[in-house]
C-alpha cells in the first residue's frame, strides 16, 4: 500500500479553527479555559489551538505540557522514550475546564496515561478531548469532544502527523505500517 495524504497545510488549519471555535462555544467563551498537549505533536497543535483563539476571542488561553510516558500501561510491549519535562499553566488547573489535545487517538491508552498523570497535577472542573486524528479502534471506552478529521483505517495502517515545527511541513498521512527490522 502506497502512502497517501489525507491532510495537508491548509486543511489541517482549517480543522484547527473548526476544533477552536467549538471549544470557545461549548466553553462558553474563554474563562477558566487550559488547553494542554500530549507531546510530541500534541503540544504543538494545543499552541496552534491557543493562538487561533486568541485571535478569534483577543484572549490568552493558557497551554500545558502533559507528558503521560510514566503513566502509561503498555510500557512493556511497546518501546518506550525519554520522559520529556511537564510544564503547567503557573495558575494550575484546579477549578478549569482542561482541553486534552493529541494528534491522533487511537486505542485510547495515551489519553487514559493522559487522565492519570493530570490527576497528580490538580482537580479540574472538567475534562475534554481534542484530537486531530480520531482513526478508531479504542480499546477503552474513550471518545474526543473535538475531532479534527475522522478517518477510519485498518490496524496494519499507519497514520502519521507531520508540522511545520518539527518535521518541516504540515501534513497527514496514511500508509502500511513499517515491518519489523526495516
Amino acid at each position: 500500500m502506497a502512502t497517501r495524504t489525507v491532510l495537508e497545510g491548509a486543511e489541517i488549519s482549517r480543522a484547527l479553527t473548526r476544533i477552536s471555535h467549538e471549544i470557545i462555544e461549548a466553553n462558553k467563551g474563554v474563562a477558566g479555559l487550559v488547553l494542554v498537549g500530549i507531546p510530541t505533536r500534541g503540544a504543538l497543535l494545543a499552541r496552534r489551538i491557543a493562538a487561533t483563539i486568541d485571535r478569534i476571542e483577543g484572549s490568552e488561553v493558557p497551554v500545558g505540557i502533559l507528558d503521560v510516558t510514566l503513566y502509561r500501561d503498555d510500557l512493556a510491549h511497546h518501546p518506550t522514550r525519554a520522559p520529556r519535562p511537564t510544564e503547567m499553566p503557573v495558575a494550575g488547573i484546579d477549578g478549569a475546564t482542561v482541553v486534552l489535545v493529541d494528534d491522533v487517538l487511537y486505542s485510547g491508552r495515551t489519553v487514559r496515561a493522559a487522565l492519570d498523570a493530570l490527576g497528580d497535577h490538580g482537580r479540574p472542573r472538567a475534562v475534554r478531548l481534542a484530537a486531530l486524528i480520531d482513526r478508531g479502534h479504542r480499546e477503552l471506552p474513550i471518545r474526543a469532544d473535538y475531532i479534527g478529521k475522522n478517518l477510519p483505517s485498518s490496524k496494519e495502517e499507519r497514520i502519521s502527523v507531520r508540522l511545520q515545527e518539527i518535521d518541516g511541513v504540515d501534513e497527514v498521512t496514511i500508509g502500511a505500517r513499517a515491518e519489523a527490522g526495516s
